[in-house]
Protein backbone atom coordinates (compact mmCIF):
# COMPACT_ATOMS: atom_id res chain seq x y z
CA UNK A 1 0.00 0.00 0.00
CA UNK A 2 1.03 3.66 -0.43
CA UNK A 3 1.98 5.60 2.66
CA UNK A 4 3.68 8.88 3.66
CA UNK A 5 6.74 8.04 5.76
CA UNK A 6 8.84 10.18 8.08
CA UNK A 7 12.31 9.24 6.84
CA UNK A 8 14.36 11.36 9.26
CA UNK A 9 14.79 15.03 10.13
CA UNK A 10 13.83 17.12 7.10
CA UNK A 11 12.74 14.18 4.97
CA UNK A 12 9.39 12.55 4.16
CA UNK A 13 8.50 10.32 1.25
CA UNK A 14 5.64 8.42 -0.39
CA UNK A 15 6.57 4.75 -0.10
CA UNK A 16 5.16 1.29 -0.66
CA UNK A 17 4.49 -0.41 2.67
CA UNK A 18 3.00 -3.78 3.63
CA UNK A 19 -0.62 -3.88 4.74
CA UNK A 20 -1.02 -3.59 8.52
CA UNK A 21 -2.44 -6.54 10.44
CA UNK A 22 -4.30 -6.87 13.73
CA UNK A 23 -1.94 -7.36 16.66
CA UNK A 24 -4.22 -7.29 19.71
CA UNK A 25 -7.84 -8.30 20.38
CA UNK A 26 -8.81 -4.62 20.74
CA UNK A 27 -7.40 -3.62 17.34
CA UNK A 28 -9.34 -2.60 14.24
CA UNK A 29 -8.11 -2.35 10.66
CA UNK A 30 -9.45 0.77 8.96
CA UNK A 31 -9.44 1.54 5.23
CA UNK A 32 -8.66 5.25 5.00
CA UNK A 33 -10.95 7.25 2.73
CA UNK A 34 -9.97 10.84 3.54
CA UNK A 35 -6.95 12.23 5.36
CA UNK A 36 -5.20 15.56 5.78
CA UNK A 37 -1.95 17.24 6.79
CA UNK A 38 -1.56 18.77 10.25
CA UNK A 39 0.95 21.33 11.46
CA UNK A 40 2.14 18.63 13.86
CA UNK A 41 3.25 16.61 10.83
CA UNK A 42 5.43 19.57 9.84
CA UNK A 43 6.84 19.70 13.38
CA UNK A 44 7.75 16.01 13.06
CA UNK A 45 9.40 16.60 9.71
CA UNK A 46 11.56 19.34 11.25
CA UNK A 47 12.64 17.12 14.14
CA UNK A 48 10.70 19.16 16.70
CA UNK A 49 8.89 16.09 18.09
CA UNK A 50 11.66 14.01 19.68
CA UNK A 51 9.39 11.04 20.39
CA UNK A 52 8.50 10.67 16.69
CA UNK A 53 10.04 7.50 15.26
CA UNK A 54 11.89 7.67 11.91
CA UNK A 55 10.24 5.23 9.55
CA UNK A 56 6.76 5.79 10.99
CA UNK A 57 3.82 6.42 8.65
CA UNK A 58 2.54 9.95 9.27
CA UNK A 59 -1.01 11.14 9.77
CA UNK A 60 -3.43 11.45 12.69
CA UNK A 61 -6.41 13.30 11.15
CA UNK A 62 -8.46 10.93 9.01
CA UNK A 63 -11.69 9.03 8.47
CA UNK A 64 -12.36 5.67 6.92
CA UNK A 65 -14.24 2.39 6.92
CA UNK A 66 -13.69 -0.50 9.32
CA UNK A 67 -12.34 -3.51 7.40
CA UNK A 68 -11.60 -5.95 10.21
CA UNK A 69 -11.88 -6.05 14.00
CA UNK A 70 -10.22 -8.08 16.73
CA UNK A 71 -12.12 -10.41 19.01
CA UNK A 72 -12.14 -7.80 21.80
CA UNK A 73 -13.80 -5.01 19.78
CA UNK A 74 -17.45 -4.60 20.81
CA UNK A 75 -18.66 -1.26 19.41
CA UNK A 76 -17.67 -1.56 15.75
CA UNK A 77 -17.90 -4.02 12.90
CA UNK A 78 -16.68 -4.18 9.29
CA UNK A 79 -18.39 -1.65 7.08
CA UNK A 80 -18.81 1.03 9.76
CA UNK A 81 -17.75 4.54 8.75
CA UNK A 82 -15.56 6.02 11.44
CA UNK A 83 -13.54 9.07 12.48
CA UNK A 84 -10.29 8.30 14.28
CA UNK A 85 -9.17 9.93 17.52
CA UNK A 86 -5.69 11.47 17.57
CA UNK A 87 -5.22 9.91 21.02
CA UNK A 88 -4.71 6.21 21.70
CA UNK A 89 -6.00 5.33 25.16
CA UNK A 90 -6.74 2.24 27.19
CA UNK A 91 -9.69 3.69 29.11
CA UNK A 92 -8.67 1.91 32.32
CA UNK A 93 -5.57 3.59 33.79
CA UNK A 94 -5.48 6.38 36.41
CA UNK A 95 -5.40 9.12 33.76
CA UNK A 96 -7.99 7.64 31.40
CA UNK A 97 -10.53 7.17 34.19
CA UNK A 98 -10.27 10.91 34.88
CA UNK A 99 -10.54 11.92 31.22
CA UNK A 100 -6.85 12.76 30.78
CA UNK A 101 -6.42 10.41 27.84
CA UNK A 102 -3.45 12.32 26.44
CA UNK A 103 -1.51 10.94 29.40
CA UNK A 104 -2.71 7.34 29.12
CA UNK A 105 -0.21 5.11 30.94
CA UNK A 106 -0.27 2.41 28.25
CA UNK A 107 3.00 2.23 26.26
CA UNK A 108 1.01 3.05 23.11
CA UNK A 109 -1.06 5.70 24.89
CA UNK A 110 -1.38 9.40 24.14
CA UNK A 111 -0.46 10.76 20.73
CA UNK A 112 0.84 7.64 19.02
CA UNK A 113 -0.76 7.50 15.56
CA UNK A 114 1.52 9.05 12.99
CA UNK A 115 4.16 9.70 15.64
CA UNK A 116 5.21 6.51 17.44
CA UNK A 117 3.06 4.01 15.54
CA UNK A 118 1.91 4.05 11.92
CA UNK A 119 -0.75 6.62 11.15
CA UNK A 120 -3.39 7.44 8.57
CA UNK A 121 -1.66 9.04 5.58
CA UNK A 122 -1.91 5.61 4.02
CA UNK A 123 -4.43 3.27 2.45
CA UNK A 124 -4.92 1.22 5.63
CA UNK A 125 -4.11 1.69 9.32
CA UNK A 126 -4.26 -0.38 12.48
CA UNK A 127 -6.12 1.31 15.34
CA UNK A 128 -5.29 0.07 18.87
CA UNK A 129 -8.06 0.19 21.50
CA UNK A 130 -10.54 0.67 18.68
CA UNK A 131 -13.58 0.88 20.95
CA UNK A 132 -12.05 4.04 22.46
CA UNK A 133 -10.27 5.45 19.41
CA UNK A 134 -13.07 5.29 16.83
CA UNK A 135 -16.22 7.39 16.53
CA UNK A 136 -19.11 6.29 14.31
CA UNK A 137 -20.03 8.70 11.51
CA UNK A 138 -23.81 9.07 11.04
CA UNK A 139 -25.21 8.57 7.55
CA UNK A 140 -26.13 12.25 7.42
CA UNK A 141 -22.50 13.35 7.90
CA UNK A 142 -20.07 13.30 4.98
CA UNK A 143 -16.44 12.21 5.21
CA UNK A 144 -15.38 15.82 4.74
CA UNK A 145 -17.62 17.09 7.53
CA UNK A 146 -16.25 14.44 9.92
CA UNK A 147 -12.58 14.77 8.92
CA UNK A 148 -11.45 17.01 11.80
CA UNK A 149 -13.43 15.34 14.59
CA UNK A 150 -10.54 13.46 16.18
CA UNK A 151 -7.93 16.21 16.33
CA UNK A 152 -8.62 19.80 15.24
CA UNK A 153 -12.16 19.95 16.59
CA UNK A 154 -11.16 17.96 19.66
CA UNK A 155 -8.42 20.52 20.31
CA UNK A 156 -10.76 23.48 19.88
CA UNK A 157 -13.49 21.83 21.97
CA UNK A 158 -10.99 20.95 24.73
CA UNK A 159 -9.47 24.45 24.69
CA UNK A 160 -12.85 26.18 24.88
CA UNK A 161 -13.84 23.93 27.78
CA UNK A 162 -10.63 24.68 29.65
CA UNK A 163 -11.19 28.41 29.13
CA UNK A 164 -14.16 28.51 31.54
CA UNK A 165 -15.99 30.74 29.05
CA UNK A 166 -19.22 32.32 30.27
CA UNK A 167 -22.03 33.88 28.30
CA UNK A 168 -21.12 37.49 27.56
CA UNK A 169 -17.35 37.01 27.92
CA UNK A 170 -14.68 38.31 25.58
CA UNK A 171 -12.56 35.50 24.14
CA UNK A 172 -9.31 36.22 22.30
CA UNK A 173 -7.82 33.56 20.04
CA UNK A 174 -4.23 34.13 18.95
CA UNK A 175 -3.67 32.41 15.63
CA UNK A 176 -6.32 32.08 12.93
CA UNK A 177 -4.87 28.92 11.46
CA UNK A 178 -6.79 25.62 11.48
CA UNK A 179 -6.45 25.11 15.25
CA UNK A 180 -7.38 28.69 16.08
CA UNK A 181 -10.38 28.65 13.74
CA UNK A 182 -11.68 25.48 15.40
CA UNK A 183 -11.12 27.08 18.81
CA UNK A 184 -13.24 30.02 17.70
CA UNK A 185 -16.12 27.88 16.44
CA UNK A 186 -16.09 25.87 19.67
CA UNK A 187 -15.92 29.04 21.79
CA UNK A 188 -19.11 30.21 20.03
CA UNK A 189 -20.98 27.34 21.69
CA UNK A 190 -20.64 29.23 25.01
CA UNK A 191 -22.28 32.42 23.63
CA UNK A 192 -19.53 34.96 24.39
CA UNK A 193 -20.15 38.62 23.62
CA UNK A 194 -17.01 38.88 21.51
CA UNK A 195 -14.57 36.52 19.84
CA UNK A 196 -11.38 38.32 18.82
CA UNK A 197 -9.17 36.71 16.17
CA UNK A 198 -5.51 37.79 16.21
CA UNK A 199 -3.23 36.95 13.28
CA UNK A 200 -0.75 38.55 10.90
CA UNK A 201 -2.35 36.89 7.84
CA UNK A 202 -5.10 39.12 6.40
CA UNK A 203 -6.59 36.21 4.47
CA UNK A 204 -7.09 34.11 7.58
CA UNK A 205 -8.55 37.03 9.50
CA UNK A 206 -10.96 37.59 6.62
CA UNK A 207 -11.91 33.90 6.70
CA UNK A 208 -12.63 34.11 10.43
CA UNK A 209 -14.82 37.19 10.02
CA UNK A 210 -16.66 36.13 6.85
CA UNK A 211 -17.58 32.77 8.35
CA UNK A 212 -18.87 34.30 11.57
CA UNK A 213 -16.15 32.78 13.75
CA UNK A 214 -14.91 36.14 15.06
CA UNK A 215 -16.64 39.50 15.27
CA UNK A 216 -13.37 41.40 15.87
CA UNK A 217 -10.15 40.77 13.93
CA UNK A 218 -6.78 42.27 14.86
CA UNK A 219 -3.53 42.21 12.92
CA UNK A 220 -0.49 42.86 15.19
CA UNK A 221 1.39 44.35 12.24
CA UNK A 222 -1.30 47.00 11.88
CA UNK A 223 -2.40 47.79 15.45
CA UNK A 224 -1.52 47.46 19.11
CA UNK A 225 -3.47 44.34 20.03
CA UNK A 226 -3.36 44.94 23.78
CA UNK A 227 -4.70 48.50 23.43
CA UNK A 228 -7.49 47.36 21.13
CA UNK A 229 -8.62 44.62 23.51
CA UNK A 230 -8.47 46.94 26.52
CA UNK A 231 -10.65 49.41 24.62
CA UNK A 232 -13.10 46.64 23.70
CA UNK A 233 -13.42 45.44 27.31
CA UNK A 234 -13.58 48.67 29.24
CA UNK A 235 -9.92 48.46 30.23
CA UNK A 236 -10.10 44.94 31.72
CA UNK A 237 -8.68 42.62 29.07
CA UNK A 238 -9.94 39.35 27.63
CA UNK A 239 -11.76 36.93 29.94
CA UNK A 240 -10.25 33.94 28.13
CA UNK A 241 -7.24 33.78 25.84
CA UNK A 242 -6.49 30.76 23.67
CA UNK A 243 -2.96 30.72 22.29
CA UNK A 244 -3.06 28.72 19.06
CA UNK A 245 -0.12 30.24 17.19
CA UNK A 246 3.03 29.04 18.93
CA UNK A 247 5.06 31.97 17.64
CA UNK A 248 8.08 33.74 19.07
CA UNK A 249 6.06 36.48 20.81
CA UNK A 250 2.54 35.03 20.93
CA UNK A 251 2.81 33.50 24.40
CA UNK A 252 3.82 36.89 25.81
CA UNK A 253 0.90 38.48 23.98
CA UNK A 254 -1.47 35.90 25.47
CA UNK A 255 -0.84 36.76 29.11
CA UNK A 256 -0.58 40.49 28.44
CA UNK A 257 -4.01 40.78 26.80
CA UNK A 258 -5.72 38.67 29.48
CA UNK A 259 -7.55 40.47 32.25
CA UNK A 260 -6.58 39.79 35.88
CA UNK A 261 -7.91 36.40 37.05
CA UNK A 262 -8.43 35.24 33.46
CA UNK A 263 -7.69 31.82 32.01
CA UNK A 264 -4.95 31.48 29.39
CA UNK A 265 -5.14 28.22 27.42
CA UNK A 266 -1.99 27.27 25.54
CA UNK A 267 -3.09 24.88 22.80
CA UNK A 268 -0.24 25.60 20.37
CA UNK A 269 2.77 23.34 19.89
CA UNK A 270 6.03 25.29 20.24
CA UNK A 271 9.31 24.54 18.52
CA UNK A 272 11.20 26.94 20.83
CA UNK A 273 11.33 27.11 24.63
CA UNK A 274 9.20 29.75 26.36
CA UNK A 275 9.73 31.34 29.76
CA UNK A 276 7.40 32.84 32.33
CA UNK A 277 8.34 36.42 33.28
CA UNK A 278 6.99 35.95 36.80
CA UNK A 279 7.92 39.41 38.16
CA UNK A 280 5.86 41.06 35.41
CA UNK A 281 2.96 38.65 35.90
CA UNK A 282 2.77 39.06 39.66
CA UNK A 283 -0.63 40.27 40.76
CA UNK A 284 -2.56 39.31 37.62
CA UNK A 285 -3.60 36.01 39.26
CA UNK A 286 -3.75 34.25 35.90
CA UNK A 287 -4.60 30.58 35.45
CA UNK A 288 -2.56 28.84 32.74
CA UNK A 289 -3.79 25.60 31.21
CA UNK A 290 -1.42 23.88 28.84
CA UNK A 291 -0.62 20.63 27.09
CA UNK A 292 -1.86 18.12 24.54
CA UNK A 293 -5.54 17.67 23.75
CA UNK A 294 -7.48 15.18 25.86
CA UNK A 295 -9.66 14.03 22.99
CA UNK A 296 -12.29 11.95 24.78
CA UNK A 297 -15.40 13.86 23.65
CA UNK A 298 -15.50 12.90 19.98
CA UNK A 299 -19.02 11.52 20.38
CA UNK A 300 -20.29 14.90 21.57
CA UNK A 301 -18.45 16.63 18.74
CA UNK A 302 -19.94 14.29 16.13
CA UNK A 303 -23.43 15.04 17.47
CA UNK A 304 -22.76 18.78 17.13
CA UNK A 305 -21.59 18.23 13.55
CA UNK A 306 -24.74 16.23 12.75
CA UNK A 307 -26.87 19.01 14.27
CA UNK A 308 -25.10 21.64 12.14
CA UNK A 309 -23.68 23.45 15.17
CA UNK A 310 -20.08 22.74 14.16
CA UNK A 311 -19.18 23.14 10.50
CA UNK A 312 -15.56 22.98 9.38
CA UNK A 313 -16.30 23.29 5.68
CA UNK A 314 -14.58 26.67 5.48
CA UNK A 315 -11.28 25.12 6.58
CA UNK A 316 -10.87 22.93 3.50
CA UNK A 317 -9.38 25.20 0.86
CA UNK A 318 -7.48 22.58 -1.17
CA UNK A 319 -8.12 19.02 -2.33
CA UNK A 320 -5.88 16.36 -3.79
CA UNK A 321 -5.25 12.62 -3.62
CA UNK A 322 -2.64 10.46 -1.93
CA UNK A 323 -0.53 10.24 -5.09
CA UNK A 324 0.04 14.01 -4.92
CA UNK A 325 0.30 14.50 -1.18
CA UNK A 326 3.99 15.47 -1.19
CA UNK A 327 3.18 18.54 -3.29
CA UNK A 328 0.37 19.25 -0.83
CA UNK A 329 2.94 19.12 1.99
CA UNK A 330 5.02 21.75 0.19
CA UNK A 331 2.05 24.06 -0.33
CA UNK A 332 0.85 23.58 3.26
CA UNK A 333 4.26 24.12 4.85
CA UNK A 334 4.99 27.21 2.76
CA UNK A 335 1.43 28.54 3.28
CA UNK A 336 1.03 29.08 -0.44
CA UNK A 337 -2.18 29.78 -2.33
CA UNK A 338 -4.06 30.83 0.84
CA UNK A 339 -4.12 27.23 2.03
CA UNK A 340 -5.80 26.40 5.33
CA UNK A 341 -6.37 22.62 5.11
CA UNK A 342 -6.11 19.92 2.46
CA UNK A 343 -8.61 17.12 2.01
CA UNK A 344 -6.56 14.21 0.69
CA UNK A 345 -8.57 11.45 -0.94
CA UNK A 346 -7.29 7.90 -0.52
CA UNK A 347 -8.15 5.08 -2.90
CA UNK A 348 -10.38 7.01 -5.30
CA UNK A 349 -10.98 10.49 -6.71
CA UNK A 350 -12.02 13.11 -4.19
CA UNK A 351 -15.75 13.42 -3.49
CA UNK A 352 -16.83 15.66 -0.64
CA UNK A 353 -20.14 13.79 -0.25
CA UNK A 354 -18.56 10.35 -0.19
CA UNK A 355 -20.38 7.80 1.91
CA UNK A 356 -18.61 4.49 1.11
Amino acid sequence: MKAVVYQGVGEIGLEERPMPVLQEPGDALVRVTLTTICSSDIHIKHGAVPRAVPGVILGHEFVGVVEQVGAGVCRFRPGDRVAVNVETFCGECFFCRRGYVNNCADPQGGWSLGCRIDGGQAEYVRIPYADNGLTAIPDSVTDEAALFTGDLLSTGYWGAGLGEIRKGDTVAVIGAGPTGLCAMMCAKLYEPAHIVAVDVDPGRLRLARENGLADVVLNPSECDVKSEILALTGGRGADCVMEAAGGERTFEMAWQIARPNAVVCVIAMYEEDQSLPLPQMYGKNLVFKTGGVDGCRCGEIMELIAEGRLDTGCLITHRTDLDHILEAYRVFEEKRDNVVKYAVSVGRHWDQNRRP
